[in-house]
């Protein structure tokens, strides 16, 4: 099909009542995986760059990428770029193809915060580019985000309407209780809904956005404990929280660190099984079926999108 923006995407997932996934990217295997579970489930999908990713892999390889997996799938795929955290960045994913970015402009000021998302919308409106901005700031560590548990602030709901207003971005991602990276709370899980409440009823039929969203199932923490990984319990995002602001105007939810749990599940097993494979066809054939069949489960069981193409 074709490479696509975010805008028709969102609408339908914010009338439908379902959140479209968005799945950080970094190698061939990871967006194969990706595609084979949004064409199994007949869900739209998002393939998302972080600045890390787009280092490691170089843009161009990135996009080549996508355009091979819409070209095998016959998906409508966003390519969007995660965490931007500057004009910069922004114009050069632009002017390389992508159909989204996302500016985080959130450890600025509300006003500079606004300037910053400004200067990006205008510069992406007249191509066709879809913008996501942030605020209020997430805790945790992704790629170059790095914030503190006493850095972190949750979004005002009023602010956010002045935001959306004054930039006339496309969608907002905001802080109602996530955080980036695997483990995230000390007790017990909790998301602040009330404020997701208020703000999808100020922003009525706004799309807005979940980082730090990885739920890991526990079959997977236990598949790295096995085979040697050593990650103590997942304290992620209970998944039936995510599913439930999927109903609350979230069109967009960020899963990162499931995949790469679920992938290096597999590869470990491999290599536990079978210490002298040394053929990458063998350890990354399976990884790729994990990132598959975990991309399947949120689609089916958390997004809710599947069958919504």
């Amino acid at each position: 099909m074709a490479l696509v923006n975010s805008n028709e995407m969102f609408k339908k997932a914010y009338e439908g009542g379902y959140a479209v996934g968005a799945f950080n990217v970094n190698n061939m295997e990871i967006i194969q995986g990706i595609v084979a579970a949004a064409r199994q489930e007949n869900a739209p999908v998002i393939l998302q760059v972080s600045a890390g990713a787009r280092k490691y892999a170089s843009p161009i390889y990135l996009k080549k990428l996508v355009e091979a997996a819409i070209e095998e799938t016959g998906l409508d795929i966003v390519l969007h770029l995660d965490h931007g955290e500057d004009f910069e960045i922004c114009k050069a994913c632009i002017d390389d193809g992508f159909s989204s970015v996302m500016i985080d402009g959130s450890r600025f000021s509300l006003d500079e915060n606004i300037a910053l998302t400004k200067r990006v919308v205008d510069y992406a409106r007249d191509r066709g580019v879809s913008v996501e901005a942030e605020l209020g700031k997430l805790a945790g560590i992704e790629d170059a985000v790095n914030v503190s548990a006493k850095d972190a602030t949750y979004t005002d709901p009023d602010e956010a309407v002045e935001f959306v207003e004054r930039t006339g971005v496309d969608s907002l991602a905001i802080a109602i209780g996530t955080s980036h990276g695997a483990y995230k709370f000390s007790g017990d899980p909790s998301l602040d809904f009330a404020r997701l409440e208020t703000i999808s009823s100020k922003l009525k039929g706004f799309p807005l956005v979940l980082h730090g969203s990885s739920s890991v199932p526990q079959e997977f923490i236990d598949l790295n404990n096995k085979y040697g990984g050593k990650i103590p319990g997942a304290q992620g995002v209970p998944e039936h929280m995510l599913n439930r602001a999927s109903k609350m105007g979230v069109c967009k939810i960020n899963i990162d660190t499931d995949l790469r749990l679920a992938m290096t599940a597999s590869i470990r097993r491999t290599f536990t099984e079978n210490p002298g494979e040394f053929d990458p066809r063998k350890y990354l054939s399976p990884a790729r079926d994990a990132i598959r069949d975990m991309v399947a489960h949120k689609m089916k069981n958390v997004l809710g999108c599947s069958g919504k193409k």
